[in-house]
């Protein structure tokens, strides 16, 4: 594992972060909020995590999705009052508090994004170099 910061993971992680806060702020319900965001939110990990960490693809976005997947499942306890957290409207918007499946769906289908759209783009730099 290589650490090596680069600026364009870094900068796609910013402005999905900005898109998540704008969906958070103006999207209440709907399927805006609750399943397109999950989608967005690991892509948004993987580009935080990409910019930080060279290489590794596949592990990093199978890291992002099992991360995910732990939150939803925990979500199926009452750990946001295990860690007095139950009243926090932050750690309620960024841990979530209700387990649904769809979630699972959504970050799953956001990993597959990654994975296709990093596939498309080394080919595309691989015929490139030719």
């Amino acid at each position: 594992m290589k650490f090596q910061f680069n600026k364009t993971y870094f900068l796609f992680a910013f402005l999905l972060l900005v898109t998540e806060a704008f969906i958070a702020i103006y999207f209440k319900t709907g399927f805006i909020r609750h399943t397109f965001g999950d989608y967005l939110c690991v892509i948004l990990l993987y580009c935080f995590f990409k910019s930080f960490i060279k290489g590794f693809h596949i592990s990093i976005a199978l890291i992002v999705l099992a991360i995910a997947f732990c939150i939803e499942l925990l979500q199926l306890t009452n750990y946001l009052e295990l860690f007095g957290l139950n009243n926090n409207d932050v750690a309620k918007l960024f841990l979530g508090s209700t387990f649904e499946v769809t979630d699972l769906v959504a970050y799953s289908l956001g990993i597959i994004s990654v994975l296709i759209l990093e596939k498309k783009l080394k080919y595309k730099s691989k015929l490139l170099l030719k």
